[in-house]
């Protein structure tokens, strides 16, 4: 009777205009109904491989049976069998999930926290966990989430980051017709090294290509009007980096990384171990950097406080800057995530009415949102 009710509902949903289920309120409700029917789904996967009716029809597994009556992917429905197991012990978090506050990523987060490192922390702290979940962005929960995971089993997280740093490979393979193919699996810091230096090249060729563009056509190109497209000048990034190699000498100086000692943030955020792009990682990891890396410190006066420098200056540089960055982390705008490296610093008060160009003026805001936000408009 009720799976017919919800039949009849579905229906009537299906028959609409999607137009008319477009407004912001009524998608974010439906996204929290949707989250509610998943958590029901995953229920009921677990107490049926509990039950062990799938015996009847001499399944080798839950998972296989149903992967069979569904047609879905076997990864697919392994993962929700052992998920539905997970939330055995999540009790907070299955009663957040069946109110629909939470999502399925959410879940999954928080199931991969719990192992036999953090399973006795997980009963105390579950609940706070699940309060982060319902109000923060997914970005930030994910982040916090692996801090407490890391802090409640430190031993355990370095012995993931070592297997992580075990596990680095890279394959290059050539095709019949002389096509290369590659494939690699490296560790968050390496990972983030080679991403930031392709990336780099690839806007510097896109700023050249761009130029150029504009300077032929008399106006603003669009991509279309660009020479390579965005995995094409990413690949050529890749060949003028070993260029560059070649290229170089080899005692030539190395650039070396650089890391920020933060003095007085544990007082008012906890501890802090993370890349610039916010991939949390653990103190261990950083240790075979220490040797060549560039260390600075800065020090919090306040909740959110760094020392003010260079109030004269037009725009944010320097150490005013870095304050800024280190600070924020990411733009200002609630619904953008854009790291500190991908981001600009903006006025609050806009220089034009007098705003001074200090730490406490000064926030994080990506490229489009700090154009568009008028000079004019108020904090």
């Amino acid at each position: 009777m009720v799976l017919e009710d919800l039949r009849c509902v579905l229906d009537e949903l299906v028959a609409l205009d999607p137009a008319a289920l477009g407004d912001g309120e009524t998608l974010v409700a439906l996204h929290r109904e949707f989250n509610r029917l998943q958590a029901v789904v995953t229920a009921a996967t677990g107490a049926f491989e509990a039950s062990g009716d799938w015996h009847l029809d001499r399944a080798r597994t839950a998972a296989h049976w149903i992967m069979t009556k569904t047609r879905l992917p076997k990864a697919t429905v392994k993962a929700e069998v052992s998920l539905a197991r997970s939330l055995r012990y999540l009790p907070h978090t299955e009663e957040a999930w069946r109110e629909g506050e939470i999502g399925l990523p959410h879940v999954h987060t928080l199931a991969r926290a719990r192992r036999p490192g953090t399973e006795d922390q997980m009963v105390e702290d579950e609940a706070m966990l699940v309060a982060e979940a319902k109000k923060l962005q997914f970005r930030q929960f994910s982040k916090i989430v692996d801090y407490w995971a890391d802090q409640s089993d430190a031993d355990g997280a370095e012995r993931t980051a070592e297997r992580q740093h075990d596990d680095r490979r890279l394959h290059l393979s050539q095709s019949y017709d002389n096509m290369w193919f590659l494939d690699a699996t490296l560790d968050p810091v390496v990972g983030r090294v080679v991403n930031d230096e392709i990336t780099r090249l690839a806007d510097e060729m896109f700023k050249a290509e761009w130029a150029a563009a504009r300077t032929r056509l008399g106006h603003d190109p669009t991509a279309a009007d660009l020479e390579r497209t965005p995995q094409q000048r990413r690949a050529d990034a890749l060949l003028e980096m070993a260029i560059r190699s070649r290229t170089a000498p080899k005692d030539g100086r190395r650039p070396a990384p650089l890391f920020t000692v933060l003095v007085g943030w544990e007082t008012f955020h906890g501890r802090i171990c993370e890349l610039a792009s916010g991939t949390v990682v653990t103190p261990g990891t950083l240790v075979p950097w220490l040797a060549s890396a560039w260390i600075e410190r800065i020090v919090f006066q306040s909740r959110s406080r760094v020392l003010d420098v260079g109030v004269e200056r037009r725009l944010f540089v320097g150490a005013t800057r870095r304050a800024v960055e280190v600070r924020d982390q990411e733009c200002y705008h609630p619904t953008c995530d854009a790291a500190a490296p991908d981001c600009e610093v903006d006025h609050i008060l806009p220089s034009a009415a007098d705003g001074p160009t200090i730490q406490s003026n000064g926030r994080l805001a990506c490229g489009f949102h700090n154009r568009a936000r008028p000079n004019s408009q108020p904090p």
